[in-house]
């Protein structure tokens, strides 16, 4: 039987040889489309901006127009069918903690690649000791925090001390600044260590979209590390800006506790990292809606210091985004 397939086998290729040569056999292409999960299911969709949702971009400059000494920016990208909107996308605005996502998109990068190790020791030294939130700064100098704790308490309580643990683990500064540049977030610009609050760190509200974008399309991480980094999102503590921002344009929230909880009970999960630093306040997210689509949204606003109205913008132009998405009122 190995003989006569052999033979067969062997016939069958001097046949076909002559005829790949002059290409007259289809070879199958590869699908350049977004991967289908299972065949049948959801697409993983793509940053790819196609037709903009007008309404939605004039309804954020008529918001901003209304706060007179704040100056606001915006992006929204539904990844499955490229609809999208905008308002001074590309502006470089202080990023506060939220240039937090980026490095974590570095660091999860990083562990991709075996650079580092999950549980890898970070020493506590006083050239990365940060004031502001955050705990780890509140421990004894040559503590070692594992890679993971790090990575998840820059998330989870925006510990300043952790953020400059990772950037310093990264190569520092500069490096961290130019794999920033490769993956194309040319606002977003480390220049000084956590907490800057002066706001002299950078990044755009397309910026921050596109950080959590290329990781939910699966462009950057493999699949282990990307779950980890929307786990790592989940556990912000922070959840005022647009999360509270979709509730109320459902609606609801006047007196939710717990504005992701709520947000559930209308199919809608929202993974998100924030920024405060009293003059500039900004939000990034990653909002699974009920129809199984997926979209990225970004905001950013600077102002006078601890000016409420610019968390209310951020909570306003949120909540338009949920009435265009989810179609309640």
């Amino acid at each position: 039987m190995g003989v006569g397939l052999g033979v067969l086998v062997s016939t069958a290729l001097k046949t076909l040889a002559p005829r790949l040569a002059q290409g007259s056999v289809a070879v199958p292409q590869l699908d350049a489309t977004p991967r289908v999960v299972g065949g049948h299911g959801l697409a993983l969709g793509r940053f790819d901006p196609r037709t903009e949702l007008t309404a939605l971009s004039q309804e954020w400059a008529r918001l901003a127009a209304a706060q007179k000494g704040l100056t606001a920016s915006g992006f929204l990208l539904v990844l499955d069918d490229g609809r999208y909107a905008q308002l001074q996308s590309d502006l470089p605005m202080p990023a506060a903690s939220s240039i937090k996502s980026p490095i974590l998109l570095v660091g999860l990068d990083e562990l991709d690649r075996g650079k580092v190790r999950w549980n890898e020791p970070l020493p506590l030294t006083k050239d990365v000791m940060g004031e502001g939130a955050g705990w780890m700064a509140n421990k004894p100098l040559g503590t070692r925090f594992p890679f993971f704790e790090a990575a998840t308490e820059m998330i989870r309580v925006s510990d300043n001390s952790a953020t400059n643990l990772l950037i310093k683990r990264l190569g520092g500064i500069e490096t961290v600044n130019q794999r920033f540049q490769a993956l194309g977030l040319p606002a977003t610009v480390l220049r000084n260590w956590l907490p800057d609050l002066k706001g002299t760190n950078s990044t755009s509200a397309r910026d921050l979209a596109r950080t959590i974008a290329l990781v939910d399309t699966g462009e950057k991480l493999s699949p282990r590390a990307r779950d980890l980094y929307r786990e790592i999102l989940s556990k912000s503590n922070t959840n005022t800006l647009i999360p509270m921002g979709l509730l109320k344009g459902l609606g609801k929230g006047q007196t939710t506790t717990d504005p992701d909880d709520d947000l559930l009970a209308d199919g809608i999960t929202t993974y998100n990292k924030t920024g405060d630093i009293g003059i500039a306040y900004a939000d990034a997210a990653l909002i699974q809606l009920p129809n199984g689509q997926r979209a990225v949204a970004a905001f950013l606003v600077k102002g006078p210091f601890n000016d409420p109205r610019s968390a209310e913008l951020i909570r306003s132009m949120a909540a338009t985004v949920s009435r265009t998405l989810v179609g309640k009122s």
